[in-house]
């Protein structure tokens, strides 16, 4: 039997974590390759660490993209996220690339007509999760979605410079009181942030306190003793300084904060041909539109595949006992209403565009869809289709 109440807790990191600066660099190069081939494939693992910053994995483009190109991107990527600091910056790094062709064995079982099936082919074999509740307006887990907004200010307020006293790296978590599965408050607040050099502990408290309270709906402030900056004390040195970092490493983060099931596969540094990524994104995409069809007021999608297959081996759909449709008719619809191979799911969502490195921090669920097709998957247009079934 399902609990109603209970305490659940997520946590998010800042675009100057140092395993975010990782999943930011290689989504840029994801961007650079398909900015001009958009049927390129990019596989980029980033590791940074004091004053280094270096690249591994394998490529494939028809247009010439030469080192000098490679590391501006990066660099630029760095810089963007506000890097000048004496043990990590944007422009005195050292940069060393190892990115390389991919490998002939893995694109002959992923080029439509290549591999022992006529289609294209999943880039790997692997289960992906997509998830939705009515909990928040996105259709998020209120607790991750509340500790990305409260780091996003905090970047935002840092790169305005209305608050210089913060530096890139930061962490928050959030923990919810949940009344008959519903969040009713917030228990407790933790934020770690870097900060400049001299600041006192106090003064950084009373930074942070109303960007908490701006972010929260207004009652739900933790009591104070349960309002935790910076519990360790001093936070000057941070970033891939203080900790190494590499890509792929807070994929919690990047879904849903731990309220739903994570295939294991990280998202960022990878081309959409890479069912980790595209097939998560239109799991996302068919478990939201059903909660806003109003066909359920939870939703968790699975999909599974082999590399090299183009079909999905199995689709999977539960709405946690708060579904008004039959879940194996709903499996039914949604593989009519979108091709879930992984070339009809690049082309449903329009995914070979330079859209990923906005993904890399605050998480690639929630967003609002944009105009040039960032977050496509995203948007709720199948919920006409959907409510033909309530």
């Amino acid at each position: 039997m399902a609990r109603s109440s209970y305490l659940f807790t997520s946590e998010s990191v800042s675009e100057g974590h140092p395993d975010k600066v990782c999943d930011r660099i290689s989504d840029t190069i994801v961007d650079l390759f398909l900015s001009k081939d958009p049927v390129a494939r990019v596989a980029c693992e980033t590791l940074t660490t004091t004053n280094q910053i270096v690249l591994a994995g394998e490529i494939r483009c028809a247009a010439e993209i030469d080192n000098d190109e490679i590391e501006a991107a990066a660099r630029a990527a760095v810089k963007d996220i506000g890097y000048e600091q004496d043990g990590f910056h944007w422009k005195e790094s050292n940069f060393t690339n190892f990115l390389h062709e991919q490998s002939a064995d893995i694109a002959q079982g992923v080029d439509e007509g290549t591999g022992s099936y006529t289609e294209e082919g999943a880039g790997d074999q692997g289960i992906m999760f997509g998830f939705a509740t009515d909990e928040t307006p996105e259709l998020m887990p209120a607790p991750i979605l509340y500790s990305h907004q409260i780091l996003k200010e905090m970047a935002r307020l840092r790169k305005s410079g209305e608050r210089p006293e913060f530096e890139p790296d930061a962490k928050s978590q959030v923990t919810l009181r949940y009344e008959n599965g519903k969040p009713v408050g917030v228990t407790s607040v933790v934020v770690s942030t870097q900060h400049r050099d001299g600041v006192k502990l106090d003064d950084i408290r009373e930074l942070v306190r109303p960007i908490v309270k701006r972010v929260l709906p207004e009652g739900w402030f933790p009591p104070e003793d349960e309002f935790y900056v910076n519990p360790t004390g001093k936070f000057v040195i941070g970033g891939p300084d203080g900790d190494a970092g590499l890509t792929g490493r807070k994929i919690i983060v990047d879904t849903y904060g731990g309220a739903a099931p994570h295939g294991g596969g990280a998202f960022s540094g990878k081309d959409p041909t890479k069912v980790d990524r595209s097939a998560a994104y239109v799991s996302r995409y068919l478990a939201k539109n059903v909660v806003a069809a109003g066909l359920a007021r939870k939703c968790t999608i699975q999909l599974s595949y082999a590399i090299g297959v183009a079909k999905p081996l199995s689709v999977y759909v539960d709405t946690h006992g708060t579904g008004n449709v039959d879940e194996e008719k709903l499996e039914k619809t949604l593989r009519q209403l979108v091709d879930l191979s992984p070339r009809g799911i690049r082309t449903h969502l329009q995914l070979n565009k330079p859209i990923y490195a906005r993904t890399a921090a605050y998480g690639h669920f929630g967003r609002t869809p944009d105009a040039d097709g960032g977050f496509s998957w995203e948007k709720t247009d199948l919920v006409d289709e959907l409510k033909k079934l309530a």
